[in-house]
């Protein structure tokens, strides 16, 4: 058996010893991980460095790529939330007696060997442990190149205090971060229950056009916010700075600002502090007239077909000029990825109507899209944000990565 099938068939041996762990010892496990996170973090941190050092600093991955020890601090403050956080095993879904008197129980189960493949970004590699981990799944790591190194520092922490708890350190398998390896992983039916793809709209295309394993999309995020005809700018204008500028490189990242024909005259105050980061603005021509003058001139360039619809990653946004709600819907319709969408308006009816109608994996209504994010909601960390609607929709979290079955318990009936 070639060496990927066999790390395939490790993980899958030691997903099934996962079942026979207490959830104290799992909690327990993910409390020393957290620890250990930052006792190595010179480790960790040092191979962050040799990659960063291979990546163009401009590129909008290096963003993503690096770690600092306030990021590590967070992932700590992250497993060890997830680790506090109940199981999502062995939960009652249903539970229903058959006149036959058949008790029928639905319950919550690990999916098995969950793999995920993910571009630059190392602090992916934590989330998918610890979430697995707790949900009682192994977990198949497959970086990109760019990461290679500082998945391979992560996971060696990771596999030092599973062999000190006495667990199969394959419950944490990462692969070798070439593209056969990635071929390999995407047809590993028999070994592999479930693949979350994490990155590019290519890649997530490439794998869901590739996989013959089941694929969880967690796509692209291309998000608006629209500033309706009833919006208040004080609410606004901190809204727009913190959903662009907060952490650009993010999928809940803003990419497009609409704005109410009727509220143009309030789209200087609406954009005033993001020049003070230096976000440069692709304006149709309602807007770019709106600007003239009152954003810096070299931050301001005429919109074109391809400011719209694009993930920018970047100090870079688009605004697009509507007359009216309906408009607005429509072009998050066109152009939006069914990730993050929000509205900022005082009119309830507004609001109710965009949230209805908005096809999205979470919508908001005055607050920023910077929020979705599972920490954020509760859920501990995230795996993913889903932009499907099977299985699972917005920040997967423990429940989102569990699977369910039925359990029939009889007294000896057949069926006529």
């Amino acid at each position: 058996m070639e060496q990927t099938n066999k790390n395939l068939s490790a993980a899958r041996d030691a997903a099934r010893q996962l079942a026979l762990l207490a959830g104290a010892q799992i909690d327990e496990v993910l409390a020393a991980v957290a620890q250990a996170t930052l006792d190595h973090s010179r480790f960790i941190l040092e191979a962050n460095a040799a990659d960063l050092a291979r990546m163009d600093r401009d590129a909008p991955e290096y963003d993503r790529l690096k770690l600092t020890e306030e990021r590590l601090q967070s992932i700590a403050d992250d497993m060890r939330n997830v680790a506090a956080l109940p199981s999502p095993l062995g939960r009652v879904l249903k539970e229903t007696m058959l006149p036959n008197g058949l008790k029928l129980t639905k319950i919550s189960v690990a999916f098995g060997v969950i793999g995920v493949i993910y571009e630059a970004r190392p602090n992916v590699s934590f989330d998918v442990f610890s979430l697995c981990f707790k949900s009682g799944s192994a977990c198949v790591l497959k970086g990109s190149t760019d990461a290679y190194g500082s998945n391979k520092a992560i996971v060696s922490v990771i596999h030092t205090v599973l062999k000190q708890f006495g667990i199969d350190p394959a419950v944490a398998t990462l692969l070798p971060p070439d593209r056969e390896t990635t071929g390999k992983l995407l047809r590993a039916a028999g070994y592999v229950d479930l693949i979350i793809p994490r990155g590019s709209g290519n890649l997530i295309r490439f794998v869901r056009e590739n996989a013959t394993v089941p694929v969880i999309e967690t796509g692209a995020g291309i998000c608006h916010t629209y500033f309706d005809e009833f919006g208040d700018v004080s609410k606004g204008a901190p809204i727009v700075h913190n959903a662009k500028t907060r952490r650009v490189s993010v999928c809940n990242a803003l990419d497009c600002l609409i704005i109410h024909r009727k509220r143009l005259a309030d789209l200087p105050a609406l954009c005033r502090t993001l020049s003070e980061r230096n976000v440069l603005i692709y304006a149709d021509t309602e807007a770019c007239r709106a600007l003239n003058g009152r954003y810096p001139e070299k931050l301001l360039k005429p919109a074109t077909a391809g400011s719209f619809g694009t993930e920018f990653l970047s100090y870079t946004m688009s605004i697009k000029t509507v007359g009216n709600l309906a408009a607005a819907i429509g072009h998050i319709a066109e152009y939006g990825s069914r990730h993050s969408e929000c509205i900022v308006t005082e009119s309830k009816e507004h609001a109710r109507l965009f949230t209805q109608l908005v096809d999205a994996a979470c919508v908001y209504t005055n607050a920023s899209t910077a929020f979705t994010d599972g920490a954020q909601f509760g859920l501990g960390a995230e795996i993913g944000i889903s932009t499907q609607k099977l299985h699972a929709r917005g920040p997967m979290g423990l429940e989102e990565i569990t699977s369910y079955k039925w359990i029939i318990e009889g007294d000896g009936q057949i069926r006529k």
